[in-house]
C-alpha cells in the first residue's frame, strides 16, 4: 500500500459478461501489480470489488480494467462510487454473493477449446490427456450447463461431479488458468464418456478408448450419434457416399443440405475455397458453420462411391465427399471442432465428418441420453453417450460472409444469449418472434437478449421447447416482462400463447414492421427510415400476404409506400410447398385460361388436369389468398424455369435458382410501376412483374440459358427495388434505407440493393447481429412495443 499519499477507497461495480471468464483473478493480479488492497466478488449484477489507494493510481486502474479485460469478457458498464477506508491490509477474492436485488449478470455463450487446453490434451505427459472434457476459464461450455446465476459450480451441470484434491488446488488459486473455471475436470473426478449399439447395449471399450472405438465405427461407414455440447449429432464419414445417403433416408431429409465438421482449416480447404474474411470467422471461438463456396471440382458432381477412409486422401488422391452432402448447392456449410470431443474424434477418425443435427424431423435438438436412444435408434448404429448433463439446447450457430461482413443465417450456440445494445433504455419486453425460426427476444434497460434458434413452432415438442426457453431465459437474466409482444397472425403458436398470458400488456407488430425495426435496433437508428423487407409470408393489415414491401419506418410505426402486384396464391400453404402453383398463378394473372395453350415445359410437367383444378380455383377465389411476397415470386420463376417444382425444406427453391443465377452484364427483365391506393385511401406503387414473366417465357422458347434468366430475374427485382426505394426518397427526404427479411439471404439481392443505393447517395444498414430473416423479428417486436409503451 502506498502511504506516501493520501489513500481513497472506491466501490466498483463491472456489468456485462463478466461471470465465468476469468475476470476475478484478472482483477485479483492487476490489483497486487498496482499494490493496491480491497476485494473483488461476483455478485448478481456482474464483478463488484473494493480497492484502497491514491485516487489517480485508482483512476489507472480503472482504465485498464477497461483496456486489459480478459479476451471472453466484454464490459457494458463500469461504475466508481467513493466509500470510507476499511484498512484492508491485502487483496483477496470473495465467494460470490447472491443476495436480493436486480440481478444484471450476461451469461457468456458456449466457447469453443482454447489452444492452451487442446495442447495439453494432446501432450503425453499432462494428467488430462486426451480428455474429451477438458476446459479452463478461457473456454468450455457456459450457457448450455447453466442453471441460475451467480455463475458457480452448483449451479451447472457440474454440480454432480466433486473436484478431486488437484483440480480443487487449481479452482483454487487465483494464479492459475482454471480459477474458478465451473466446469473444470479430470479423468479422475470429471464426466465421461462411453459407447453403445443402436440398442443401448455398451461396447466394450477401456477407460479411454470409447472416441477411439468412435472413430474406427465412423471410418467403417457406420452413423454415429455423438453427445456434444448443446445436443446430439448424427456423424458419418463425409467421404462415404454410401454412409451420407443412408443418413439422408434415415432422417428422411432428401434435399437440404447437411452441415460438415473439418479438423482443420486445411483439410476444409481440399474442398471449398476460404478467402482471409471466412477463415478468421470458421476460427473465430464462437466456431459457427460458415457457408463456403465449394472448390469447382465439386460443382455439378456427380454420385462418388469412394470407399470409407479416414484421411482426405488415399494413395495419394484427394477423396471427393460425397455429392449427397448437398445437392444442386455451390455452397458447403462448414465448422471447426469446437469441443475437446470433437478434435479427438477428427484426429482419430475421418478427417471430414457430416454433423448434422440429432433429432427427429421437425423436432428440437436431443440432450438426454435416454431420449436420444428413443428418438433416433432407429437413425444411429452407434452412440457416443457421455455423462454430464446438458442443461439448455443449442443448435450450430449459422453464418455467411456477404460484402465482407459476417451474417447470421441461424444465431444460436456461440453467441446466444449475448444481448444486443440498444440506442435507450427500454422496459422489460418479452417478444415472441414469428413462427417459423422462432427466437424470443427479453429487454432489460439498454439490452435485448435473444434466445438460441428454437426452430418452427408448428411442432409440439419445438414449442414445448419454446416454452421452456422463456422460462429460463426470464430466470438466468432475472427479467419479468410487464409487455408481451407478438405477431398480427393469429395462426402463429407464438400469437395464441402471447394471448393467453396473464399480468402482461399485449402488443401485435406488424411482421415487417418488426423486420424494418430488429434492423434499425441493431444500427442504433431511432431517426426515420425507408425499409426494404422481402421475405415470404407476413400478415399485412389488410389481411393479405405481404413480403415484397417499401416501407416508411419510425420504431413505432410505419407507413406502406411500395409493394409487388397482388397475385393469388391457390391452396395457401400448398402454394409453399409447391411452387408450381405459384408459377401458374401469375400465368393465369396474365392469360387467364389460355395459359395452357402456352409451349412451355412446365404445362406438359404439371399436367392438363392439375393445371385445369388450379386455374379453378383462382377463378372461383377459393382458397386463394392474395400475396405481394417476394418469396413466392422467386418459387414461381424457379418453376417456370424448370428449376423446381416441389420443395422439402423452406427456401429451397430460391436458393436453387440463385445458385444457376448469373448477374454479369445481363440486362434486367422489364416491370411497369403502377399508382395505386391502399385501403385508407393513401397512394402507393405497384410493381408488376407480370411483363418480366411475358419477356421469360419469350426466353425460354427460345432457349436462353438458365444462367441468364435467372440473372436478368434478380437484376429485375434490385432495379424494381432500388427505383422504389429512391421514389420514396425523393417524395419523403428520407437518405437512411434498412434492409431486411429472409431474401436477403441472397448475396445477389443483398448486394445488388445495396450497391445501387449506395451510389445513389443513399445510406444503407444491414443486418450483422441477428438474422435477416424470422429469427431477428424477436428483436423489432420487442423494441416497438417499448417505444409505444414509453410515448
Amino acid at each position: 500500500m502506498d502511504t506516501n499519499c493520501t489513500i481513497s477507497a472506491r466501490r466498483v461495480t463491472i456489468s456485462g459478461i463478466v461471470q465465468g471468464v476469468g475476470f476475478r483473478p484478472f482483477v485479483f493480479q492487476l490489483a497486487n501489480a498496482y499494490n493496491f488492497n480491497g476485494e473483488v466478488s461476483n455478485t448478481v449484477q456482474g464483478v463488484t470489488l473494493v480497492v484502497e489507494g491514491t485516487p489517480e493510481k485508482i483512476d489507472a486502474f480503472c482504465q485498464d480494467i477497461v483496456k486489459k479485460k480478459p479476451p471472453l469478457s466484454s464490459i457494458s458498464d463500469l461504475e466508481s462510487t467513493q466509500i470510507p477506508v476499511r484498512g484492508y491490509v491485502d487483496f483477496t477474492i470473495r465467494s460470490s454473493s447472491g443476495g436480493e436485488g436486480e440481478r444484471s449478470a450476461l451469461i457468456s455463450p458456449d466457447v469453443s477449446i482454447c489452444e492452451d487446453c487442446l495442447k495439453e490434451m494432446t501432450d503425453a505427459t499432462d494428467r488430462r490427456f486426451e480428455y474429451p472434457f477438458i476446459n479452463c476459464t478461457n473456454c468450455g461450455p457456459r450457457y448450455t450447463i447453466i442453471k441460475d446465476i451467480p455463475y458457480d459450480r452448483p449451479q451447472t451441470a457440474m454440480s454432480s461431479f466433486p473436484l478431486c484434491p488437484a483440480c480443487q488446488k487449481e479452482y483454487d488459486d487465483p494464479m492459475d488458468r482454471r480459477f474458478h473455471a465451473q466446469p473444470n475436470a479430470c479423468p479422475v473426478c470429471g464426466p465421461h464418456t462411453f459407447l453403445v449399439d443402436r440398442g443401448g447395449r455398451a461396447v466394450d471399450t477401456g477407460p479411454r478408448d470409447a472416441v477411439e472405438k468412435a472413430a474406427l465405427l465412423l471410418k467403417q461407414g457406420h452413423i454415429v450419434a455423438v453427445k456434444g455440447l448443446g445436443g446430439f449429432h448424427l456423424a458419418v464419414d463425409a467421404t462415404c457416399h454410401d454412409a451420407v445417403s443412408r443418413l439422408r433416408d434415415a432422417k428422411k431429409r432428401p434435399d437440404k443440405p447437411f452441415a460438415l465438421m473439418a479438423r482443420s482449416p486445411g483439410d476444409a480447404a481440399c474442398h471449398v475455397c476460404i478467402p482471409p474474411e471466412e477463415e478468421l470467422l470458421l476460427t473465430s471461438r464462437h466456431r459457427p458453420i460458415v457457408l463456403l463456396k465449394k472448390r469447382q471440382s465439386y460443382q455439378g458432381q456427380g454420385v462418388h462411391t469412394t470407399p470409407c477412409e479416414s484421411d482426405a486422401t488415399l494413395h495419394g488422391q484427394r477423396l471427393s465427399l460425397s455429392s449427397a452432402i448437398a445437392p444442386d448447392n455451390p455452397f458447403l456449410g462448414i465448422m471447426l471442432p469446437y469441443t475437446p470431443l470433437h478434435y479427438l474424434l477428427l484426429t482419430k477418425g475421418p478427417s471430414v465428418l457430416v454433423m448434422t443435427s440429432g433429432n427427429p424431423s421437425g423436432e428440437p435438438l436431443s440432450i438426454d441420453n435416454d431420449h436420444a436412444l428413443a428418438a433416433f435408434s432407429h437413425m444411429a448404429d452407434y452412440f457416443l453417450l457421455h455423462n454430464r448433463d446438458i442443461y439448455f439446447r443449442a443448435d450450430d450457430s449459422i453464418m455467411q460472409v456477404q460484402e465482407k461482413v459476417p451474417r447470421f443465417f441461424r444465431r444460436s450456440r456461440g453467441y446466444a444469449p449475448l444481448p444486443v445494445f440498444l440506442k435507450r433504455a427500454m422496459p422489460q419486453v418479452l417478444a415472441c418472434g414469428g413462427g417459423l425460426k422462432s427466437t424470443v427476444c427479453l429487454t432489460r434497460e439498454n439490452k435485448a437478449f435473444l434466445s438460441q434458434h428454437i426452430g418452427d413452432l408448428d411442432n409440439e415438442k419445438v414449442f414445448q421447447f419454446y416454452q421452456s426457453s422463456v422460462g429460463h431465459l426470464k430466470r438466468i437474466l432475472d427479467i419479468s416482462p410487464e409487455i408481451i409482444a407478438h405477431d398480427l397472425h393469429p395462426g402463429y403458436l407464438s400469437t395464441a400463447w402471447a394471448q393467453e398470458q396473464k399480468g402482461m400488456k399485449a402488443v401485435a407488430v406488424q411482421h415487417h414492421h418488426a423486420h424494418a425495426v430488429s434492423c434499425m435496433a441493431e444500427n442504433g437508428i431511432v431517426e426515420p427510415v425507408i425499409a426494404i423487407t422481402l421475405d415470404g409470408t407476413g400478415l399485412g393489415t389488410d389481411g393479405a400476404i405481404w413480403g415484397g414491401e417499401v416501407l416508411t419506418c419510425t420504431l413505432m410505426d410505419f407507413k406502406r409506400r411500395a409493394h409487388l402486384k397482388y397475385t393469388p396464391m391457390p391452396g395457401g400453404d400448398s402454394a409453399v410447398l409447391e411452387p408450381w402453383r405459384m408459377a401458374v398463378a401469375y400465368l393465369w394473372q396474365i392469360w387467364g385460361d389460355d395459359f395452357l395453350e402456352l409451349d412451355i415445359p412446365l404445362i406438359h410437367r404439371v399436367g392438363r388436369a392439375r393445371l385445369n383444378f388450379v386455374a379453378t380455383m383462382m377463378t372461383k377465389g377459393l382458397n386463394c389468398p392474395l400475396t405481394s411476397s417476394c418469396g413466392r415470386l422467386f418459387d414461381a420463376v424457379a418453376s417456370l424455369l424448370g428449376i423446381r417444382d416441389k420443395i422439402t425444406f423452406e427456401g429451397q427453391a430460391a436458393m436453387n435458382l440463385q445458385a444457376v443465377s448469373r448477374t454479369e452484364k445481363n440486362r434486367p427483365y422489364d416491370i411497369h410501376f403502377n399508382d395505386i391506393y391502399d385501403e385508407d385511401g393513401q397512394s402507393m406503387v405497384e410493381m408488376d412483374f407480370d411483363p418480366a414473366i411475358i419477356e421469360m417465357i419469350q426466353d425460354l422458347q427460345k432457349g436462353i440459358s438458365l444462367g441468364v434468366m435467372g440473372g436478368r430475374f434478380h437484376e429485375a427485382i434490385i432495379e424494381g427495388f432500388s427505383r422504389a426505394a429512391l421514389a420514396v426518397s425523393e417524395s419523403t427526404g428520407l437518405l437512411n434505407v434498412v434492409l431486411s427479411g429472409g431474401v436477403f439471404n441472397n448475396g445477389l439481392i443483398l448486394s445488388g440493393i445495396l450497391k445501387r443505393l449506395e451510389h445513389q447517395g443513399l445510406k444503407v444498414y444491414t443486418h450483422q447481429k441477428v438474422p435477416a430473416g424470422d429469427g431477428g423479428i424477436s428483436l423489432g417486436q420487442a423494441v416497438i412495443a417499448g417505444e409505444l409503451a414509453q410515448k
